[in-house]
């Protein structure tokens, strides 16, 4: 013979995805994930959604607007990427998901690390601070640069340059700016330019490119080598979004190459221009000058001759400022006393206690007139209690059983409202309004409409 049927606990499909997202809450709220991005998609309300894979396993992915739009950069399929976020299950789908709440590119972690730790180290010891900092000089005559011989931005700057003023001595001090040791080489280039001598201003950099790119001028040799130049640095690294440790130790940081070069030689021909006008409006300035100082010595020579009436003059002067002045302290006095006195006024009408008692005394009747209400409530309340109180006696089974009624149970204790729910010889008990009977059924009838019909 087969055993009991088992209880089955069978689950709804919402639940038991539900039950799966709570199990994971808590238990992967904050961790790294390493892996490449594929079928990255970003939709017009800003929210990315991607694969994270790896050789072995793929995961579906999303990041909210909120924080994506902190990231300098947008995610392509292929790129290696280091994230941090949450696991979670997405209940309409099934699918298991991570939420990922930062970005990075793999590698770049590292980096910026290093780069904060150096530039916290480096902003301690004061080499970030601008009372060190030396000022461009105006118009120099020599300019140095360093950068790659071979790079755009050398091209660049060049052309800036003789653009702006081609009679400009330009020394170049090539160097590698990327890859192993160019750090090393664009600090020894530096020094170089300093033991030239002649050479005014120095610009330093190479164009845009990744973190690792960039990397030689976050070196500490060359923020070191910029910081003991005697010739004043202007830093040239990258893109206008692009932050290098020798442009916060520089003199001066340009966005870019070209902006570089524009900020440290001024146009030629806009000196050649501004010279002449200065020029002339000198001379113009000089005449003017000279004219009225011959004029005003025509007139004091004039005035010389009756020196009484000057002194004259001068006396009347002094009298009638005297009486202006006289005049204006006693108004100011006047006009003192009469605000001092207005300000009393006011302030008298304006006495606190007199406040204090007006304040008071609408408490009191604020707070009368609540016990009132009060008070009030209460009763009405307490009637409609009382009432209900009197109805529900009144409709009360014992008050039904004190007029002569009865309630009779079977042995089982139900209420017999039938005598059909009765038989001969069943014992029930009967209650009264005083006590109770335990009684013998000996005849049962059956109500009709022509009277009582027995029943055995």
């Amino acid at each position: 013979m087969s055993g009991p049927t088992p209880t089955r606990r069978v689950w709804e499909v919402s639940e038991l995805a539900r039950r799966v997202k709570r199990s994971l809450e808590g238990s992967f709220d904050s961790l790294w994930l390493r892996g490449e991005i594929s079928n990255f998609r970003s939709y017009s309300s800003g929210h990315w959604y991607f694969t994270l894979k790896d050789g072995d396993a793929q995961l579906s992915a999303a990041m909210f607007a909120r924080d994506n739009r902190r990231l300098r950069f947008e995610p392509s399929d292929g790129d290696a990427v280091l994230v941090s976020g949450r696991v979670d299950l997405y209940v309409r789908r099934g699918d298991l998901q991570v939420v990922v709440s930062h970005m990075e590119p793999e590698g770049a972690g590292r980096l910026a690390r290093e780069f904060e730790a150096l530039k916290a180290r480096l902003a301690a010891e004061g080499l970030f601070a601008s009372e060190r900092k030396r000022a461009i000089p105006r118009v120099p005559r020599h300019v140095g640069i360093v950068t790659s011989e071979k790079a755009a931005a050398l091209q660049d700057m060049l052309r800036v340059l003789r653009l702006r003023d081609p009679s400009l001595d330009i020394t170049l001090a090539p160097s590698r700016v990327q890859g192993q040791g160019s750090g090393e080489q664009v600090a020894a280039a530096l020094d170089l330019l300093g033991r030239v001598g002649a050479v005014d201003v120095i610009l330093c950099g190479r164009g845009g490119g990744s973190m690792e790119d960039l990397w030689a001028f976050n070196e500490e040799v060359v923020a070191r080598a910029i910081a003991r130049s005697r010739i004043p640095v202007i830093s040239c690294v990258g893109h206008e979004t692009d932050f290098t440790i020798a442009d916060f130790v520089a003199d001066l940081r340009a966005a870019t190459p070209s902006a570089a070069a524009e900020l440290a030689v001024s146009v030629r021909a806009d000196l050649d221009a501004a010279l002449a006008d200065r020029q002339q409006r000198l001379y113009s300035a000089l005449s003017r000058d000279l004219r009225w100082r011959r004029e005003r010595l025509a007139e004091l020579k004039e005035r010389l001759g009756r020196p009484e009436r000057s002194l004259d003059g001068a006396v009347q002067r002094v009298d009638d400022a005297r009486q202006r002045l006289e005049r204006a302290l006693q108004g100011r006095l006047v006009s003192g006393r009469q605000a001092l006195d207005s300000l009393a006024a006011r302030l008298a009408g304006r006495n606190p206690q007199r406040e204090l008692l007006l304040a008071g005394g609408r408490l009191d009747r604020a707070q009368r007139q609540l016990i009132s209400a009060l008070a009030g409530e209460i009763a009405v309340r307490r009637q409609g209690l009382e009432a209900g109180r009197r109805a529900l006696h009144a409709l009360g089974p014992l008050q039904s059983l004190a007029r002569g009624y009865a309630l009779v149970t079977a042995e089982d204790g139900s209420l017999l409202r039938s005598s059909a729910q009765a038989k001969r010889g069943d014992s029930v008990r009967v209650r009264l309004a005083e006590g109770a009977l335990r009684c013998t059924v000996d005849e049962a009838f059956v109500a009709g409409s022509s009277g009582n019909t027995r029943r055995n």
